[in-house]
């Protein structure tokens, strides 16, 4: 079986493994006592911070640990928009950040707060000037991840750290992606990151606060934070952490040459494929694409078939049936969605034997829905227009239909394409760029909405 998922939860890291069995003979004790058990546990938690403080760039009295990586994002939003709530309350993020940093401003909007959500490129970039342009007098908190944990491409951290700086506002990098690959550049204020992204153990987080940062911590609190540390954990945490950095020059140049292979060779060898995030800024090992006409759900069950394990964006494998909301920040295709994030270690052979399998895998679900279906209704409304009846069918359906009927129009003429689906809202568009046909818009339907697309060629 051959792990593709590293961007979700890397394996354990070999380091982590022996430091957390280690760890467990000799800081079991509670570290705040002052009895030998409790100094030996003290002294293990210390070395802990200083080694994660190390790697990240920041002192050692600037870094905690909590219960995991989205906790650092809740407590470090909450916390600093806290702290500067004389300034105001506008908070700034990202329309690609994680879900926790999301969900953090979701929550500052329920209790009366404002919140800006800056606009990416196809690529998943924010502009450095467009970032800048919405900082306000108001602005408590910016946030702005490292690197994309859906497609891969790396954000201009620095460029935005200094226009936050310039203007006085405090800025918040999610690092959980990046961090195994170095520190993050830039003159950043508050970070987050989560140990088993890096293959360290999963319940260890990390929350960076500088200096000088106006700060107030938020719940229930007391002289130990998130109550007893979870030592050995977070000594492994720190441990592969120091392990992976050590190999993080070499590893890098050897998975970005792999990653580079998926991307070139994909595109080539499945038709109708859409290669999605930066291809030069992004991390090592994170490769995405999405393929025309293909359920997401079940591509992902055949590959897990043929022993590869992967993840998607894809709204086919949502349970709310919406895509990614990166993908749909992106304005790119969201169907048959695939993201290949290697592991480290992983090898040549096993990306091969991935490209070999790939073909067949997309082919066999494009045939499983490629025959026409009977719910779909074809009309002619008007001279040089056909109306695609698709309601009650959810992706890739509609444009698998769409697609069918295109060449039955005149040059010039229009398909209107009904759906109650909201990925058609992203992949209709996003079929058009491709194909290079005209994407008019969307109009009102009974029970859905009608989405307009003019054939060009």
């Amino acid at each position: 079986m051959s792990y593709f998922d590293a961007a979700s939860s890397a394996p354990l890291h070999p380091v982590a493994r022996q430091a957390l069995l280690a760890s467990l003979d000799e800081g079991w004790a509670d570290p705040s006592r002052l009895y030998r058990e409790g100094r030996r546990a003290r002294m293990l938690l210390d070395a802990a911070r200083e080694a994660a403080a190390e790697a990240v760039g920041c002192r050692p009295d600037e870094l905690g640990f909590t219960p995991s990586g989205t906790a650092a994002v809740h407590s470090g939003v909450a916390g600093a928009l806290a702290g500067r709530r004389r300034v105001g309350r506008h908070l700034i993020v990202s329309a690609v950040e994680h879900s926790s940093v999301l969900h953090s401003a979701e929550a500052h909007e329920g209790e009366g707060g404002s919140v800006t959500r800056v606009s990416v490129d196809r690529t998943g970039r924010v502009d450095p000037a467009g970032y800048a342009s919405r900082l306000r007098p108001d602005t408590a908190l910016a946030c702005l991840q490292s690197a994309n944990h859906e497609v891969g491409t790396v954000q201009p951290v620095a460029e935005v750290a200094e226009a936050c700086r310039a203007a006085g506002v405090p800025l918040l990098v999610d690092a959980a992606q990046s961090l195994a690959w170095g520190p993050v550049e830039g003159g950043w204020s508050l970070l987050a990151g989560s140990a088993h992204k890096w293959g360290g153990p999963a319940g260890v987080g990390l929350l960076v606060v500088r200096k000088g940062v106006r700060f107030a911590a938020q719940g229930p609190t007391d002289e130990r934070g998130y109550g007893f540390e979870n030592l050995p954990a977070i000594v492994a945490a720190a441990a592969s952490l120091r392990a992976v950095r050590a190999e993080a020059a070499q590893e890098a140049v050897r998975l970005r040459e792999l990653t580079e292979r998926i991307r070139a060779r994909v595109p080539r060898l499945v038709p109708d494929v859409e290669v999605v995030g930066d291809p030069e800024r992004r991390l090592p090992g994170i490769v995405t694409f999405s393929c025309l006409y293909v359920d997401g759900e079940t591509l992902l069950h055949e590959l897990d078939r043929e022993g590869f394990s992967v993840s998607s964006g894809s709204s086919c494998t949502s349970s709310t049936l919406t895509p990614s909301h990166v993908l749909k920040a992106m304005g790119v295709l969201s169907e048959g969605n695939v993201r290949v994030s290697l592991p480290w270690g992983a090898t040549e052979e096993d990306v091969e034997r991935f490209l070999a399998v790939l073909p067949g895998a997309v082919a066999g679900v494009r045939e499983k829905l490629g025959a026409p279906t009977p719910s779909a209704v074809v009309q002619v409304a008007e001279e040089g227009e056909l109306v695609v009846d698709t309601l009650g069918k959810r992706c890739p359906i509609p444009v698998i239909e769409l697609a069918k009927v295109i060449g039955d129009v005149p040059v010039g003429g229009l398909v209107r394409v009904l759906s109650d689906d909201e990925a058609a809202r992203l992949d209709i568009p996003a079929w058009c760029e491709m194909r290079e046909q005209e994407y008019v818009g969307e109009e009102p339907a009974d029970k859905g909405t009608a989405y307009l697309v003019r054939r060009l060629s």
